[in-house]
């Protein structure tokens, strides 16, 4: 039996892999590394894109509810904090029922804009974008509920 194996060892080639051949596959895998970093570097703020867009709806879907029961859309004065705790001052709210447990901040730490009534529509909620100025592009521009399907 010893034979036997010392035979197919020497047969199935016991050696090892030549430098060149390592440097072969560091160069593959560094070129491949270059191709597909630039694409994950972008998607932490695609990501934050995307959860500003789902905030955004969730915090409008609040205030039309907040709309069916109390006939109007909290003033901008009133904010966004009519959705969390009973507002005080005009318009009064006649069927308060608290709409979200908490306003949540935009990804990059900032609180949603929100201006009723609105230069886009009735009321206009949105988010800087990473800058946190009016205007931008990419990652900087603002995002709101006019932009969003």
């Amino acid at each position: 039996m010893s034979n036997r194996f010392a035979a197919l060892s020497q047969r199935s080639g016991n050696r090892g892999f030549t430098l060149i051949e390592i440097m072969v596959v560091v160069v593959i895998l560094g070129i491949l590394a270059g191709i597909v970093m630039p694409r994950i570097m972008d998607r932490p703020d695609e990501a934050r894109i995307a959860k500003a867009r789902q905030d955004i709806r969730a915090i409008e879907q609040a205030l039309q509810l907040y709309r069916m029961d109390n006939h109007n859309y909290p003033s901008t004065d009133q904010g966004l904090e009519a959705l969390v705790s009973e507002p005080s001052g005009s318009p009064e709210p006649v069927n308060w029922r608290g709409y979200m447990d908490r306003l949540p901040t935009d990804p990059w730490g900032r609180e949603y804009r929100y201006v009723h009534p609105g230069q886009h529509g009735e009321f206009d909620l949105y988010s800087l974008g990473r800058d946190g100025r009016e205007g931008g592009e990419g990652v900087d521009a603002v995002i709101g509920n006019w932009d969003i399907d």
